[in-house]
């Protein structure tokens, strides 16, 4: 008897683990690692904040990214991504980094949804330089297969964006 108890809560725990591995595989598989460049141009001033962030086919914000510059007190110069995102930091914590230089390249890495490709998606990124004028949508990159690992050129602090699978 004390050894069918026990095959029979073994067959529980198995099916149990079976369920959860079935159900978190097609999350898993669903989801790809996307590697962004965003390197700036050679403009004359300070480092510059980045707002790296997704909107969707309309334009509206989704999801931030990555912000580049600590000091949350200039985070309103990132204009179209303020307006969108929630400011008060707890949606973005963890996904900021030093401010980037002129002529650097700041290289992230993200997760995201293979739903979003090929959806209409964009990246985009606003700029912002100290002393200098602020660039909000300073490029928008249609988040796309055939567009993976090609450049898309961008305008005033941003030279360009590339991003691959």
């Amino acid at each position: 008897m004390h050894n069918q108890k026990r095959r029979h809560a073994m067959k529980t725990w198995l099916s149990a683990v079976a369920l959860v591995g079935a159900t978190a595989l097609p999350a898993l598989a669903q989801a790809r690692e996307v590697t962004i460049d965003t390197r700036l141009s050679q403009y004359q001033g300070d480092g510059a904040y980045l707002a790296i962030y997704l909107t969707d086919a309309a334009g509206v914000y989704q999801q931030t990214l990555w912000v580049a510059g600590k000091k949350s007190k200039y985070y309103k110069h990132l204009s179209d991504w303020a307006r969108g995102s929630d400011r008060s930091g707890a949606e973005y914590d963890g996904l900021t980094g030093a401010s980037i230089t002129r002529g650097e390249t700041l290289q992230i890495s993200v997760n995201l949804d293979d739903a979003l490709i090929d959806s209409g998606y964009q990246i985009r990124v606003d700029a912002a330089v100290e002393d200098m004028g602020d660039q909000p949508a300073a490029i928008i990159a249609r988040l796309t297969m055939v567009g993976a690992g090609k450049p898309t050129l961008g305008q005033g602090y941003i030279q360009s964006l590339t991003y691959t699978f």
